[in-house]
């Protein structure tokens, strides 16, 4: 089942999950040996997050937070991790992803890796600024379906 890894830095990684044990090879992507959350923030996709994430400190995931918010159209909690994103079925079963799907996922993080490296020469006014950007950049993103 093909699915999709977003790293912490940002980068994206294709996977192919079995359809027989997705959980297992999921929680071994996430880095979890037994906690792993699903956020809803598509119709047509699941988030699997480390269940314990923010608990561990583990690094921020502003790529999969600012696709997520861009679904969702606001701005959403922090998320921590590796993020595993699958397709989900209306049953709200994990299948495979959709194209349309996929190329959010990668426009978003290929966004998210040019501002970043952007804020290195500028950096922005303040955190509400960056968030603001960023924000306003998934959302153009998810809209054009770039």
């Amino acid at each position: 089942m093909y699915a999709l890894r977003i790293a912490t830095d940002a980068t994206v990684r294709d996977l192919n999950l079995p359809f027989a044990d997705a959980h297992s090879a999921i929680l071994e992507h996430v880095g979890s040996a037994d906690a792993v959350d699903q956020g809803t923030y598509h119709q047509r996709a699941l988030m699997h997050i480390h269940g314990n994430g923010r608990m561990l400190s583990l690094p921020q995931n502003l790529a999969a937070w600012a696709l997520a918010s861009a679904w969702r159209g606001t701005s959403l909690y922090p998320l921590a991790g590796p993020i595993v994103v699958t397709g989900r079925t209306a049953a709200g079963d994990v299948t495979a992803l959709d194209d349309d799907v996929v190329q959010h996922v990668q426009a978003v993080a290929q966004t998210v890796r040019d501002t970043l490296s952007e804020w290195r020469a500028r950096p922005p006014a303040s955190n509400e600024a960056a968030i603001g950007e960023l924000l306003a950049y998934a959302a153009r993103d998810v809209a054009s379906g770039r």
